[in-house]
């Protein structure tokens, strides 16, 4: 089962979908995110935020720092500023 992903600003909504990895860096280092993680809040240091799409595709997407949360396979990322989104082969 994918992981249900949300992506989103107070001025927008960059990314909702499904995805099999995440990968961003908090404050504290670089995390990757799987299927099953445990219960997760974490601060967001400016990164690129790589989503693995079903499939393998992949996207990345600049956030200018934020909020993490991860439960039950759901990933909700607040962040404060969006960049230009970055699309991988």
């Amino acid at each position: 089962m994918p992981l249900e992903v949300s992506i989103v600003s107070p001025e927008e909504e960059l990314y909702t979908g499904e995805a099999e990895f995440i990968r961003a860096k908090t404050v504290e280092g670089e995390i990757g995110i799987l299927t099953g993680h445990i219960p997760l809040l974490a601060q967001l240091a400016p990164c690129e935020v790589k989503v693995r799409l079903p499939g393998g595709a992949e996207e990345a997407f600049r956030i200018d720092g934020g909020f993490m949360t991860v439960k039950e396979d759901k990933v909700i990322i607040l962040a404060e500023e969006l960049g230009e989104d970055i699309a991988f082969e």
